[in-house]
């Protein structure tokens, strides 16, 4: 196997790259002033004092072997994807941090199992429904609003989709071997479509705008939730979620620590700033209740900020079987 690390021209082109970059980072809910709005495929970013370095020729792409199978063009200016086509054996392309807002040149890659195009402006997912070997794809901080075209990419097991502007989970249902979904700081208020991933082992969807914990019936391999960082006030909806190891629901609206004693598997809770005041919640639902139990974050709360001299002792006196409260180790 041929593997290559691409850098065009590293130095200069990515100082002046991030030192754009850190000019709009910030801007979150709208389109930068400096970043065009058409989908032209090249993202334009302001380059410091007008000083635009140039990018790659056509040919940059001369002289890879035919059967190579890893290419990496991280943080890069490559404005379009182009002059892939006949590296048919390519595996692993990873296209991370770069300029170009449209998802083209894939055609022949059908031997694609990798495929990461993070950190661009890519709007819309399209262009690689023929890439049905892919297993793992990252979308992550794109501008993508619509999960969409992705029902022919059965073998897909892990799909980041987190920092875009997505309001709904949808037109997931033919990713049926689905094992980590990522859709953390969306704009999505709802736990839904999610009933035919079978197999979903991880779902994050941390900084989103939910209320409520719902939906998830049907996960019943669901093994780790993250849900922090939304506007949750009960703990609900995991009834049948028995083989959960990591729970998440920090940064939420949370009062009472209460339906979490079912799971027997439990080995972490991150319950931080939130409104929980009662260490004998804790107690009741967890001591006897989750004998895996290791680590617990809880700091944040009234329970811990009204009792700052008291509060480890009277925590790993309730849970016993705990290793770890927030980011210290308990001592044997």
């Amino acid at each position: 196997m041929t593997e290559k690390r691409v850098q065009l021209n590293a130095d200069e082109q990515n100082r002046l790259f991030q030192e754009a970059k850190s000019n709009v980072n910030g801007v979150e809910e709208h389109d930068s002033g400096d970043e065009s709005t058409e989908e032209t495929g090249v993202v334009q970013r302001g380059i410091p004092h007008g000083e635009e370095p140039q990018a790659p020729d056509d040919d940059f792409l001369a002289g890879f072997p035919d059967d190579t199978e890893k290419l990496s063009f991280r943080q890069n200016l490559i404005p379009k994807i182009r002059g892939l086509e006949a590296l048919t054996s390519l595996k692993d392309l990873d296209l991370y941090d770069n300029r170009f807002s449209k998802i083209e040149g894939l055609e022949t890659l059908t031997e694609l199992t990798s495929l990461d195009l993070s950190f661009n402006g890519i709007r819309h997912i399209k262009g690689i429904d023929h890439l049905v070997k892919l297993t793992d794809l990252y979308f992550v901080s794109n501008k993508i609003t619509v999960i969409e075209n992705l029902s022919t990419l059965v073998n897909i097991t892990n799909l980041e989709l987190g920092s875009n502007r997505i309001r709904v989970i949808e037109n997931l249902d033919a990713l049926v071997n689905l094992e980590q979904l990522w859709l953390g700081k969306n704009k999505i208020t709802k736990l839904q479509n999610l009933s035919n991933l079978k197999k979903l082992k991880i779902l994050s969807i941390q900084s989103n705008r939910l209320t409520v914990i719902e939906g998830l019936e049907e996960l019943e391999s669901l093994e780790e939730i993250y849900v922090s960082h939304n506007g949750i006030s009960k703990i609900e909806g995991l009834d049948r979620n028995i083989k959960l190891t990591t729970v998440d629901i920090s940064n939420n609206k949370i009062s009472k620590l209460e339906n979490l004693g079912h799971l027997k598997n439990l080995q972490e809770l991150w319950a931080s700033n939130n409104q929980l005041d009662s260490f004998e919640d804790f107690e009741s639902e967890l001591k006897d209740n989750c004998p895996d139990l290791e680590t617990v974050y809880a700091e944040g709360n009234p329970l811990q900020t009204n009792n700052f001299t008291t509060y480890r002792l009277k925590m790993k006196i309730m849970l016993p079987q705990i290793k770890q409260i927030d980011a210290q180790f308990i001592r044997p």
